[in-house]
């Protein structure tokens, strides 16, 4: 027989490995699912001991040469239903689509298999039908149709096969069981597990006690269909083999017998909630495993010991739906604190709807999996949590190692690098701490052979960019300086290699300049001028926040008291951070961005300010919105890239041709006494003297450049532009003589 397992995204793999194990062969990983050949007991297996698959359907027909619609239900018609249902019995068709020319519509395509299938039965019981029915049917068809083939199966499996009964009264966080099947059997515990020796198991926020209640389950070898309750659809087909269902149900019941006789099994699970406890051990008593879970009321943030010496965390933690941006960044620090220094020697699986919770643990995860529980896309990450020993015995192997690298002598290019580098650092620093910043830059091409910008965050990573070498250099002679440069940037700053990101800054054009690097969506937290702001080194050639703009954004800071603020361009929304630091009375961002934007109400977000009420945020080209809004600002700032192209009518900005036509859009939204600052990063950029005829204008650059950019004073330029007053004066009229 040939078998379809229905998956959700990413979790094919381990429905490959149940159905191997049920006995399948030629088993196949698709996108939607697990192709697989076997015998009928192979489905019953499969069936009754999958964990995470929700559905099994079995192949009846194929047909590879259909083309319409109308051949669609002619070729069903065809098909000797009247084998698997006669008029007594209800029908339900479902269908999906791929590629398919003549059926765009998945209901539709449904229909006329339907109708086809009608027809069939209608032929062979002197016109008599089966009805249709929506809800738990006797007999269920799905169609697969890709291109020009369309293939016929039966629901084998029924409802929801994620579904094992035991759930009742359920908390507001949900995680549904086929999910937390896949949590637990991505963790380190599951290969205890599959050795025959589960090791003790915690989950420490256990809500509705799904995740223990699957572990439970795992490490009793109980199979999900001891549980079922309803008969499988494949009890009604005429080929049930009886027999053979028979003998899946005495295996799984005598492996249960033997775990639970063989194996020590230890499971605790706590929440901070009484009534999730309650709900917890309601369903554990209803599977049958209250016996193999301790259940506790705990704090986990206040937790001082472990319930045993060792063994593995799974939880999925609250991830801020009902809670505060602070609270729930608290929560996440104390998790990890409690982690590091209880849990040690554990590992621990976490799951989280929102994947920039993870930083706040401050540990780095062995290895990550995305997984959705429902729409929601979450992240789980896999932690080993060191003993002392083992961390000790790691920072001595580090050191060790950075001892032997540092011990190399430099080259006499590195250490020309380093001794210019260390002579900055002894006249930036000093300025830096006594300003209170925490991210600046330390080098900019100040020598020509070393041509890159190095930047600090926060003293705990560095930002080398790299300046592309002209086509006169060598390419091996640029990357043997780069390396040189980076060498000496470790020994200059302290700071490891690991956290020293390259990055090389070219002339970007076009599409070019929003290219993505990578794909880690690794976020760090910075702070500047009172604010959070989320910093990525890795994804994209600028890192979310442009130091050389931190004085702009200060000035904004003390500016924007009381002052409906708009900001035009607004990347990650740092001047809109700043500009509600200050006190604005209402802030508006524009930018074209998606992914800037999500990245903005993120950096709201971890400020714990509103993206609703008060800072609303518009993704649009930013001349056709000043164009198409009425609003007006009592303070606006304008950072225009210095070209990009725009998908719409307009074609491409280039901020020498354009800044006027801009800075006049700009200023239609100044309300009366109202600034604009305009500002932007290229270096050749002469303001239009039309601009100093309609405007007053204030050149600023000077001021706003930071004692750590004063090497290079081109690389920005910056105004405050605000309207002429105009003034009228009537002529004067002799006052009249009172009678």
């Amino acid at each position: 027989m040939i078998f379809f397992a229905t998956s959700a995204a990413n979790q094919g793999d381990l429905i490959a490995e149940e159905a191997r194990k049920a006995g399948a062969e030629r088993v196949r990983v698709t996108p939607s699912g697990v192709d697989f050949e076997g015998s009928l007991e192979t489905g019953y297996r499969f069936c009754f001991e999958t964990r995470i698959s929700s559905r099994l359907l079995m192949g009846l027909f194929v047909d590879d040469d259909i083309i319409s619609d109308k051949e669609l239900e002619d070729a069903t018609a065809m098909l000797p239903w009247e084998e698997y249902i006669d008029p007594t019995k209800t029908l339900k068709v479902t269908c999906t689509t791929q590629n398919c020319r003549y059926i765009t519509n998945s209901h539709y395509g449904a229909l006329k298999v339907k109708d086809g299938i009608v027809e069939r039965i209608r032929q062979k019981f002197n016109g008599e039908r089966p009805y249709i029915e929506i809800h738990e049917p006797d007999f269920t068809v799905h169609v697969h149709i890709e291109e020009n083939t369309v293939k016929w199966y039966v629901d084998f499996s029924g409802e929801n096969l994620s579904m094992r009964g035991y759930r009742g009264e359920q908390t507001e966080a949900l995680l549904k069981e086929h999910l937390a099947a896949a949590l637990i059997g991505r963790s380190e515990w599951r290969k205890s597990v599959n050795d025959g020796n589960p090791l003790p198991f915690y989950d420490p926020f256990c809500g509705s006690g799904t995740i223990a209640v699957e572990a439970a389950l795992m490490a009793t070898d109980t199979a999900p269909g001891l549980l079922r309750k309803k008969p499988y659809p494949f009890e009604s087909l005429p080929n049930f083999d009886k027999e053979a269902f028979d003998r899946v149900v005495e295996e799984a019941e005598e492996r249960r017998r033997k775990a639970i006789d063989e194996r020590d099994i230890s499971i605790y699970a706590s929440d901070i909630s009484r009534t999730a406890v309650e709900i917890s051990k309601a369903a554990a008593l209803k599977a049958g495993v209250y016996d193999f879970i301790s259940f506790s009321v705990q704090d986990f943030t206040k937790l001082e010991k472990p319930p045993v010496a060792k063994g593995c965390i799974v939880t999925d933690p609250p991830y801020g739906e009902r809670m505060t941006v602070r609270d729930i960044d608290s929560l996440y620090e104390k998790t990890g604190i409690v982690l590091q220094n209880v849990f040690k020697g554990w590992d621990a699986t976490i799951l989280t709807g929102n994947s920039e919770l993870l930083s706040n643990i401050d540990m780095k995860p062995d290895r990550t999996n995305t997984l959705f529980n429902g729409g929601i896309m979450c992240q789980a990450a896999h932690y080993h949590i060191f003993t002392d020993e083992e961390r000790d015995a790691m920072m001595q192997k580090a050191l060790e190692k950075k001892k032997l690298r540092q011990a190399e002598p430099l080259t006499p290019g590195a250490e020309m690098a380093y001794n210019r580098l260390m002579k900055n650092i002894k006249e930036i620093t000093p300025l830096m701490k006594e300003q209170g910043v925490e991210c600046y830059r330390i080098y900019d091409a100040d020598m020509p052979e070393y041509s890159a910008s190095i930047d600090i965050y926060m003293g705990k990573w560095v930002v080398v960019s790299e300046y592309a070498a002209p086509d006169t250099i060598d390419p091996e002679d640029a990357k043997r300086r780069l390396g040189e440069l980076v060498r000496a940037t470790e020994k200059a700053t302290g700071i490891d290699e690991d956290f020293i990101y390259v990055k090389e800054r070219s002339r970007q054009k076009g599409k070019g300049q929003y290219n993505r690097l990578a794909s880690n969506n690794k976020m760090m937290v910075a702070r500047e001028n009172g604010v959070r702001l989320l910093v990525n080194f890795t994804d994209y050639l600028d890192t979310g926040v442009f130091l050389d703009h931190r004085p702009v954004r200060m000035m904004i800071q003390e500016m924007a008291k009381d002052k409906r603020f708009l900001n035009l361009f607004c990347y990650t929304g740092t001047a809109t951070l700043n500009a509600i630091k200050g006190g604005a009375l209402s802030t508006v961002s524009v930018d074209a961005s998606s992914t800037y934007l999500a990245w903005m109400e993120e950096n709201l977000k971890l400020n714990g300010y509103s993206t609703v009420f008060g800072n609303l945020l518009y993704k649009s080209d930013v001349i056709d919105w000043l164009w198409d809004t009425y609003d007006k600002f009592d303070l606006i700032f304008c950072d225009p890239p210095t070209f990009s192209n725009s998908k719409d009518r307009r074609g491409s900005f280039d901020v020498q041709r354009d800044h006027v036509k801009l800075i006049d859009a700009a200023a239609m939204h100044l309300s009366p006494g109202g600034t604009l600052i305009f500002s932007n990063n290229y270096r050749k950029f002469k303001l239009d003297p039309e601009v100093t005829e309609k405007y007053v204008v204030e050149d600023i650059t000077e001021k706003t450049i930071g004692d750590d950019f004063k090497r290079d004073m081109k690389i920005h330029h910056c105004y405050l532009i605000r309207k002429k007053i105009k003034v009228k004066i009537s002529a004067n009229r002799k006052p009249r003589r009172r009678s």
